[in-house]
């Protein structure tokens, strides 16, 4: 039987994650009719079709399944040898994609990223900040920021902070509209929130008061939406503290009656735990929440 080239193990990796052979050749920065040669070359060696290719994406066949397995414990293995071996002169360099809530990402990291930048100009940040969770199993980022600790999978996880948000309004719009004095008068007010069917973590329903009936007028899947919206006029929002607070065109209401406290986690993949390049980021976002605590609480 022919030799499979085991370099093309990431090739079947990348496309068994994403499901698409664009998507993967994306992954991995090469052309798709390249990628589908080398996963084609990989079938022809193994002598076993990996996949069933239709118009909406590849599907591990049984062989397929079966190879995902011992693929992904090849790759455990050699990210443990990058770390033990290949970077024991502790270089920084190389990629790493840190996946975040899209307010914590935007108006936290993003800001502070430069700096780690500067310090390791051999390493290539990668921020997606986006209202949802990129999988570390499926190697859809290296490092993720998550309102709650994993609770499956080989994944590490640390406690980054608490965080408070609070009742905003516009200065415009509460002018326009009867005071607020206590938890009673949110009755009489508009409210922006998140869209119920496509919240991506419980902690996000905050829409929940059963002393008062709240008129939800404007609804985004998107916390920036919500922001632009509560600035716009369109009603009373539920913000992070730390996005909110000193901005003169938000008014925070019932300040003692309406807080809540969530919580950021850190997590990273156990393979990945003692790679330099990931370290040096966990270590960066930590010590930068450690340094501003008070904007969180």
């Amino acid at each position: 039987m022919e030799s499979p080239d085991w370099n093309h193990l990431q090739d079947f990796l990348a496309v068994a994650r994403t499901g698409r052979l664009t998507a993967g050749a994306r992954h991995l920065g090469v052309d798709h009719t390249t990628l589908a040669r080398r996963l084609a070359a990989l079938e022809t060696a193994l002598k076993a079709r990996l996949f069933d290719r239709s118009p909406q994406g590849y599907t591990l066949t049984a062989h397929g399944e079966r190879l995902m397995v011992r693929a992904e414990a090849m790759e455990s293995l050699m990210l443990v040898a990058q770390a033990e071996v290949g970077e024991a002169d502790l270089s920084v360099s190389g990629v790493v994609r840190i996946g975040a809530p899209e307010g914590f990402g935007s108006y936290f990291l993003a800001p502070r990223l430069p700096r780690l930048a500067e310090i390791h100009p051999d390493l290539e940040i990668q921020l997606v900040a986006i209202p949802g969770t990129l999988s570390l199993s499926k190697r859809e980022a290296d490092v993720a920021i998550t309102l709650s600790p994993p609770r499956e999978g080989r994944l590490i996880s640390r406690k980054l902070t608490d965080y408070a948000l609070g009742l905003y309004g516009a200065p415009a719009y509460l002018a326009a509209r009867p005071p607020l004095t206590g938890r009673v008068d949110m009755g009489d007010h508009r409210f922006i929130g998140y869209i119920e069917d496509l919240l991506y973590a419980p902690e996000l329903d905050y829409m929940q008061a059963p002393d008062v009936d709240i008129h939800v007028a404007f609804k985004s899947s998107n916390l920036i939406a919500q922001l632009q919206a509560c600035v716009a006029g369109a009603g009373l929002a539920v913000i992070p503290a730390f996005i909110a607070e000193g901005r003169p065109y938000l008014t925070r209401v019932l300040v003692d009656q309406v807080r809540l406290v969530r919580e950021f986690h850190l997590v990273v993949h156990a393979d990945l735990k003692s790679v330099a390049r990931v370290r040096a980021v966990m270590d960066f976002i930590s010590d930068a929440v450690k340094a501003e605590r008070g904007l969180f609480v």
